[in-house]
């Protein structure tokens, strides 16, 4: 059956496989980490302090990922980031006295450099199996991926629970690493060699020559990815288990089923924004959306601020704030992948996610510092005012 398909759609299928055990893995190791640590007497905060490299090199990593997926081609960079999981996880795989804090950071920072080439690979890749006449079909697609990777990453943090609690941290990483081995041997074999490579070889000084819509949305998404990570990394845990008194599964749990609803309705964020009526978002769209989000967002803030019904403000609310953001993002997702030049995709949506992974850095950062000094309430506001940044920065994007 397989063989019977199209050659774009075994390609995608290929791209979508990877991208997929590669999502799982990635939450399945982030919960493996935190449990983990925490069960050593870790503090909270020096766990967070393991993922800052994970995230620093995601900055460095979407940047110069892009450009060499324009001169080496899409297989490529999508295989070195497998390969590069790999080693992270048997990196961790050793004995307990080795798991010193410079040594996981070290870890985390090639699984950091891993997932966005991996990820970077996988969207880059879709614009060039879509023709470039069919946006709507590219929107769906885009969204499909886009929510499925965080439907799985979410299913990524029960699976790394469950492993921890049945087999151990060390046999898991293990385990995760042969599966992705498996993954990386058949990509090798299967992916088209010559994916997503430029017809000219770029220079390593066009990395910063983008088109004005590109930078505008860049810096909205910046805005946007930081405005969801300054309460939702650390803050947002430690005042489930702190405040309502939850237990790890609990927040666990509660943490995972958000990530997941989220990717659901970014697999559905096509038909919520007009494609069911022949229409492909533009920049009106995004401008609109954020600031729907920025209004949620500053509700809970005000609610957590005045303590009333806090429970239900925080649960209900980020609920909603989840399906919201979801459809903005999803919205993003297609428009950068729209944008792009279809010649060397992979360096507009490299530099594109550059942004939003410094978006996710500053959000890491200030979700520990704002939270130590202020609580909860604080970073809610400082999500709003990001927020709020990221609507006024829409206002450029085109109208078409």
């Amino acid at each position: 059956m397989f063989s019977q398909l199209s050659h774009s759609v075994r390609q995608y299928m290929i791209v979508t496989f990877n991208y997929w055990n590669f999502t799982i893995t990635d939450g399945a190791l982030r919960m493996l980490v935190v449990l983990y640590f925490h069960d050593l007497g870790y503090s909270t905060l020096a766990i967070a302090s393991l993922f800052l490299f994970y995230e620093f090199f995601g900055v460095v990593t979407n940047l110069i990922g892009g450009w060499l997926g324009a001169r080496l081609g899409l297989n490529k960079t999508m295989n070195v980031g497998l390969g590069m999981q790999v080693f992270a996880l048997l990196m961790l795989a050793v004995p307990t006295v080795w798991l010193t804090i410079p040594w996981v950071m070290a870890a985390q920072a090639l699984s950091g450099i891993a997932k966005d080439l991996n990820k970077m690979s996988a969207k880059s890749a879709i614009k060039t199996l879509v023709p470039s006449d069919q946006e709507g079909a590219l929107y769906k697609w885009i969204a499909i991926l886009t929510g499925s990777k965080n439907a799985l990453k979410g299913a990524g943090f029960f699976l790394g629970g469950v492993l921890l609690s049945t087999i151990g941290f060390k046999a898991a990483v293990i385990a995760m690493a042969v599966v992705l081995f498996v993954v990386l041997i058949g990509s090798l074999a299967f992916l088209d060699g010559d994916m997503g490579k430029a017809k000219s070889k770029p220079k390593f000084t066009q990395l910063f020559s983008k088109s004005s819509e590109i930078n505008i949305l860049s810096a909205a998404r910046l805005f946007l990815f930081g405005a969801r990570d300054v309460w939702f990394v650390i803050a947002l845990p430690i005042y489930l288990g702190t405040t309502f008194g939850w237990d790890h599964s609990w927040v666990g749990g509660f943490l995972a089923l958000w990530v997941i609803g989220y990717g659901f309705v970014q697999g559905f964020a096509p038909k919520i924004t007009g494609k069911a009526e022949g229409k492909v978002p533009d920049g009106r769209a995004a401008m609109w959306w954020a600031g729907l989000l920025t209004l949620v967002t500053g509700l809970i803030a005000y609610g957590v601020q005045i303590g009333w019904q806090a429970q239900y403000v925080i649960v209900i609310g980020l609920l909603i704030f989840g399906a919201v953001f979801a459809i903005n993002s999803s919205l993003h997702s297609y428009l950068i992948v729209s944008y792009a030049k279809g010649d060397g995709v992979s360096m507009d949506v490299g530099f594109y996610y550059m942004a939003n992974a410094m978006g996710r850095l500053i959000g890491t950062i200030l979700s520990g510092l704002v939270f130590q000094i202020a609580g909860l309430a604080a970073c809610l506001w400082v999500s709003f005012g990001f927020l709020l940044l990221a609507t006024v920065i829409s206002i450029k994007l085109p109208k078409r």
